[in-house]
């Protein structure tokens, strides 16, 4: 109801205002923009100044600014990474002016999104990066999150695995918490984006069509995001889409049509050196298992892909009225048989400006619709296991698909101990999904007549998403020997609902050198998901589990007041101040609110009289920050784990009364002091730049302290309904530091050369994990694939979150690894589990980010390289099936094993030795493009062409022997290999 009361405020606002009376305009002005070669600039912006009247020019570069008093005015020509121009022009009826801007390297003047609200990029006081589309990643891109891999300093874009659509992990700063979300807020176009799992789709984003996308706005420190409270410990996120602009319309059509490739596959015996191995050392029977055949089950498993992405846009302005329009279509194979994405998105913007450009609307939608066949990925790892002496196919009641089986003639089953044919596991599995999602806001900014400084905006959005699917497995197949196959269905929809309000004060002060900006606004936030529970079926119809409840809800909702203050001083001194204060439904009723402040100082050095005129200094500025921000979403923090609950059992926990049949409900475990995540950040900056902008960058060094960490830890048996509770209870610190350096080397007519560095280190830290001291405490942080809970990597004290906790190997004289020979590491003469050690992390310690594109007159060449120093991965593969008894096995089947076999004879594994664990440090080469811009097909009309080839993932560079370096969980097991991707492209302009 508060989103409706608003609405209606809203427009009644309008219609109070829409009576007011506007004095009678009577000249104009037209003219053009080019750039510092003489070529129109389209979609540049021109502001009469002192006042809110303004457009942009078309595809041409002509503009009109018309109604406008007469006398002089001043108007200001501007367009991102060129120097703004101001010109003093008398209004006529037919006045005429024109425009040539310069490049500005450093886009001092360009202003930047920020948190409700723009800034000027040279008076912002917190650590904030904006990356455009003219400087995204290119080729194949499926998820936005893509296009800024590598760009920004302290920003790491991993992709979860090369699964069509699959997400990444996003890690700002490293990230602030142990169990709760360490994802940053993403927000599209003033839409709080739900970074919830969409059942069905194959990651939330993927639902977002990068080609929409005009513009990454980063907020790294506190001072930047305090202003979002209580969901940005982890950074934030603004994602701008593309907008129309005035003049006739103007279509852009775009196709990228791609191959991509297996560049690697896991290194195991091939089907000659199994069969050496086992006539070497196996026994009679087992060489007897041996088959004739020479399969290469990865090579059977894997697929060239191919993938057309097409997209369509058309924008300009109809009577007045800047629209875009943009359709997208596309088309995704992936690299195991059978896996497929189809998406369809759809995206609508319009811009209307009245009562004489005080009152300005911005309405988005998007709108998306994916189907997906997921292939099986338990397929991955049968491949690297499987018998390659065995054919794919065989006569059988099985698919035709050979599987290892036990018993005769109808007692045959297959063998429960034997890994399943991979090919079989993906051919008899029928795994598809359908995902919708919509994303819409509209946002009203009024400037009042009689006071126009002061500005009221009204941001009311939705975010709603639907994911259905279904997994049928057939009777027949040896996947499901004990079900006779299985039917399932999953339905889930999610539902998230805001509306802002704020007032913003802007007033330049002359006699005093001083501008105030003052912001203050409300928040009212209602996001809920529903999954719904059908029964599942065996292949044959049998029911085996109906749900206990048709359908579950969850639902959260947030309530914030914010306000943000800025005083500038002369143009050189910029003081900022924010505040934040939520209430969630999350938490119990004392702990629910929480206050997020935060304060920055900018001082413009450049600005002072010893540096102003300078001819080698171009810019110069020092930034300090502090500020708190919060973190209440993802991890077992759940909605309502502050209240006493109960929970039914499944159908195989009842009690009879009669002939009916009742559940239990048993009692779940529950904290009523839960409460706020909080992280503090001190932050230090310095801006600088030389030779008139063609070399600048930053430099940055920040410590961040979160407290009150929700982590998961044991507690008295008696105390709960649990032994394990997610309670605050920890600290942890994090100290890091970033630099980057953009080079503009040449600068010509015809030839254009730059570069982009970054680099970043980072440093995390648990400081406590306890509620009473205690140094040698230590929480699971995850398990491995093999033996039974086999614990690897722990959260403890003094320690990264996630370090590895293992056995230290011995070797012999020649460096060969001695099986079950470990380190007496306390010297007790005992071999046990206090001869762990903490070995390690995934953590890289360093971050490098490499950029470069050259141009000579209509060709371009680009390339993006990253670098990670200082992780380390646990090789699950090798310590999963690199040893002599998954080959020669005890129960009547022959396996394949990883070539490290060879290397350290192990019969039996050693999971916990620090063996396993391998240096990956790497350098990649991300993508490398070619470019040919066509310009325009004739003279005479505005057709113009671009033709693109791009390569990515084109190499790595490491030590690391395994499938691929590069692994947020630090763990190497049944990856999903990331594909080289050959693309060529074509864009078309009208």
């Amino acid at each position: 109801m508060k989103v409706f009361y608003l609405l209606k405020q809203g427009l009644l606002m309008l219609l109070v205002f829409s009576a007011l009376i506007v004095k009678a305009q009577t000249g104009s002005v037209s003219g053009k923009v080019l750039d510092e070669t003489g070529q129109p600039l389209p979609g540049a912006s021109l502001l009469v100044k002192g006042t809110t009247r303004s457009t942009s020019t078309d595809v041409n570069g002509n503009f009109k600014l018309a109604g406008l008093p007469n006398g002089s005015v001043t108007i200001s020509a501007s367009f991102i990474g060129y120097q703004t121009l101001d010109k003093a022009v008398t209004v006529s009826a037919n006045a005429t002016v024109s425009f040539q801007l310069v490049p500005d390297a450093q886009k001092l003047n360009e202003v930047v999104v920020i948190g409700y609200g723009t800034a000027e990029k040279k008076n912002l006081t917190g650590s904030i990066t904006t990356v455009s589309s003219k400087d995204f990643q290119k080729g194949a891109i499926t998820t936005p999150e893509q296009l800024i891999q590598g760009k920004i300093a302290g920003v790491n874009v991993i992709s979860n695995s090369g699964q069509p659509g699959v997400g990444s992990t996003i890690r700002i700063r490293g990230g602030a918490s142990l169990n709760a979300s360490n994802d940053p807020l993403i927000v599209i176009d003033g839409v709080p984006f739900s970074g919830n799992t969409i059942d069905n789709a194959p990651s939330p984003l993927s639902l977002i069509n990068p080609n929409d996308i005009e513009t990454f706005t980063v907020l790294k420190d506190a001072n930047a995001t305090a202003i979002y409270g209580s969901r940005a410990s982890n950074g934030v996120i603004l994602i701008t889409t593309k907008k129309g602009g005035s003049g006739a319309p103007v279509i852009n059509f775009s196709t990228n049509n791609s191959i991509a490739t297996v560049i690697k596959k896991v290194d195991v015996l091939s089907a000659d050196q199994v069969r050496a191995y086992v006539n070497a050392n196996g026994s009679a029977s087992q060489k007897a298992l041996l088959g004739t055949a020479s399969t290469d089950w990865q090579d059977e498993i894997y697929q060239r892909a191919f993938t057309t992405d097409n997209n369509l846009s058309i924008a300009g302005s109809f009577k007045g009225v800047p629209y875009r329009v943009s359709a997208g279509y596309l088309d995704q194979d992936g690299l195991l048989i059978t896996d497929k994405l189809k998406r369809g998105t759809g995206s609508i913007t319009l811009s209307p400006r009245l009562f004489g450009d005080h009152l300005k609307i911005d309405l988005n939608l998007k709108g998306s619709l994916t189907d997906s066949h997921f292939a099986n990925g338990g397929a991955i790892a049968n491949a690297i296991q499987f018998d390659p002496t065995q054919p794919v196919n065989a006569t059988n009641k099985y698919g035709n698909y050979y599987e290892w089986t036990q018993g005769t003639g109808a007692d045959m089953v297959p063998n429960p101990n034997a890994p399943r044919n991979p090919v079989g596991l993906i051919r008899l599995q029928d795994n598809n999904g359908n995902a919708a999602r919509s994303v819409g806001n509209v946002k009203f900014d009024y400037s009042f007549h009689f006071l126009p400084e002061l500005h009221a905006n009204l941001n009311l959005g939705y975010d709603v998403s639907k994911g259905y699917g279904s997994i049928n497995v057939p009777s027949f197949a040896a996947q499901s020997a004990s079900t006779q196959g299985s039917a399932t269905h999953a339905l889930r929809t999610g539902s998230d609902k805001f509306s802002e309000f704020y007032l913003n004060y802007a007033h330049t002060v002359e006699s005093l050198r001083s501008r105030f900006d003052v912001t203050a606004g409300y928040g009212y936030y209602d996001n809920s998901t529903t999954g719904y529970n059908f029964t599942s079926y065996t292949g044959t119809g049998v029911a085996l589990v109906s749900p206990v409840f048709t359908f579950s809800v969850e639902r959260n909702k947030l309530l914030s007041y914010y306000g943000r203050f800025v005083y500038t001083l002369a143009d050189k001194y910029i003081l900022s101040g924010t505040m934040r204060t939520d209430a969630s439904s999350r938490f119990a009723q004392d702990n629910r609110w929480g206050y997020f402040p935060s304060v920055g100082f900018t001082w413009r050095i450049i600005g002072e009289n010893f540096l102003k005129d300078s001819k080698v200094i171009s810019d110069l500025k020092l930034r300090l920050s502090y500020g708190e921000t919060g973190n209440k979403d993802g991890g077992d923090i759940g909605n309502y784990n502050y209240l006493s609950r109960y929970y039914a059992n499944t159908n195989t926990g009842q009690y009879q009364i009669g002939n009916t049949f009742y559940n239990y409900y048993a009692p779940a475990g529950y904290d009523p002091d839960l409460k706020w995540e909080t992280t503090t950040t001190y932050n230090a900056g310095l801006d600088y730049g030389f030779l008139n902008g063609r070399l600048y960058g930053s430099l940055d060094v920040y410590y961040k302290k979160t407290k009150d960490l929700l982590s998961t830890i044991n507690i008295p048996v008696g105390t709960n309904f649990t032994n394990l509770l997610t309670t605050n209870v920890g600290n942890m610190e994090v100290k890091g530091a970033e630099a980057s350096l953009n080079f503009v080397a040449i600068k010509t007519d015809n030839i254009t050369w730059d570069f982009g560095v970054n680099a970043a280190y980072n440093k995390r830290k648990i400081t406590n994990l306890t509620l009473n001291p205690d140094p040698g405490s230590k929480v699971s942080a995850g398990d491995i694939t093999g033996g039974t809970g086999v614990t690897l990597k722990y959260n403890a004290v003094n320690q990264v979150p996630g370090s590895f906790f293992v056995y230290k190997q011995v070797y012999d004289g020649a460096g060969k690894p001695l099986e079950g020979i470990f380190a007496d590491l306390n010297g007790d003469g005992v071999i046990n589990t206090n001869d762990q050690y903490f070995y390690k992390q995934p953590d890289p310690n360093f971050t490098f980010g490499f950029n470069t594109s050259f141009s000579y007159k209509k060709w371009t060449v680009n390339t993006v390289l990253r670098a990670n120093i200082g992780n380390y991965v646990y090789d699950n593969v090798a310590s999963n099936y690199g040893i002599k008894s998954n080959i020669l096995t005890s129960v009547g089947v022959l396996n394949n094993a990883s070539t490290n076999l060879l290397t350290t004879g192990f019969t039996n594994n050693q999971y916990l030795s620090d063996y396993y664990i391998r240096n990956a440090s790497f350098l990649k080469m991300d993508n490398l493009g070619l470019a040919y811009n066509v310009g325009k097909l004739s003279k005479n009309g505005n057709t113009t062409m671009r033709i693109s080839a791009n390569c990515q993932n084109v190499f790595v560079v490491s030590n690391y022997k395994g499938l691929d370096p590069e692994l947020t969980s630090g763990i190497d097991y049944n990856l999903y290999p990331r594909p080289r991707t050959y693309t060529l492209g074509l864009n078309v302009g009208f």
